[in-house]
C-alpha cells in the first residue's frame, strides 16, 4: 500500500489505459466506452482503484479476473446450439489435414493467407481493450496489397515511461515490486 502509486491526472498525462489507468481512479474501459465484438451484450462491472499504487493495481486486476469468468459464463449461456463456423470455407483456414489431401482446401488456404485484396486508399484506427489495456492499430493505405504505414499502440511502452517518476525515493525492493505490479512486456518496448 501507498507504494509505487501514480495519481489520475498524472497516469492521463501518460496515456495509461487499462488496469493501469483504473487502478488510479479513472473508469475508462474500451470495451465500454466503444463497444465492439458484442461487448455491449455483456453485463460486467469496471474495477476501479483509488490511489493508483501497488495494491490497487493488483486489486484491480485480480476482480477483472472475475469480471472476465462472468463475461465467459454469460457468453457460455447465451451460445446457440449448432456449428461456430459459417459454411463459407473462402473465410476459415481449412484444417491443415485437408490442405494436404484436397485440392479445394489447398486454394482456399493460399487465397485466404496471401490476400487478394487491395486496402482502400486512407487510414485508419482501431483499438481493443487488451490484457494490459488499450492495444490499438493505425494503417495507413495507399491502396496497395500491404500497409503504407502501420503503427502499434502498446500500452506497456506507455507505462513504462511513467517508471522512474513512480520510483523516486522508494527501496529497490519497491521499485521490483511497482515495476510488476505494472505488468511490463519487455517485448511492447521496442519502439
Amino acid at each position: 500500500v501507498d507504494v509505487g502509486g501514480i495519481s489520475a491526472e498524472r497516469a492521463l498525462n501518460y496515456g495509461f489505459t487499462g488496469p493501469n489507468l483504473r487502478a488510479a481512479g479513472v473508469d475508462y474501459d474500451v470495451r465500454v466506452m466503444n463497444p465492439y465484438s458484442s461487448y455491449q451484450d455483456f453485463e460486467f462491472e469496471i474495477p476501479v482503484g483509488t490511489k493508483g499504487d501497488t495494491y490497487d493495481r493488483f486489486m484491480v486486476r485480480n476482480e477483472e479476473i472475475w469480471q472476465s469468468l462472468r463475461i465467459i459464463n454469460q457468453a457460455l449461456d447465451n451460445l446457440p446450439e449448432g456449428p461456430f463456423h459459417a459454411d463459407a470455407p473462402h473465410y476459415y483456414l481449412p484444417p491443415k489435414q485437408a490442405v494436404y489431401k484436397n485440392m479445394e482446401a489447398l486454394i482456399y488456404h493460399f487465397k485466404i493467407v496471401m490476400g487478394e485484396i487491395d486496402a482502400p486508399v486512407g487510414e485508419v484506427y482501431h483499438s481493443v481493450e487488451g490484457g494490459n489495456g488499450e492495444l490499438g492499430f493505425y494503417l495507413v493505405s495507399d491502396g496497395g496489397r500491404t500497409p503504407y504505414r502501420l503503427h502499434f499502440r502498446r500500452p506497456c511502452f506507455i507505462y513504462y515511461q511513467a517508471y522512474p517518476e513512480m520510483v523516486v525515493g522508494q527501496s529497490l525492493s519497491d521499485a521490483i515490486v511497482t515495476l510488476s505490479s505494472m505488468n511490463v512486456i519487455a517485448g511492447e518496448l521496442d519502439a
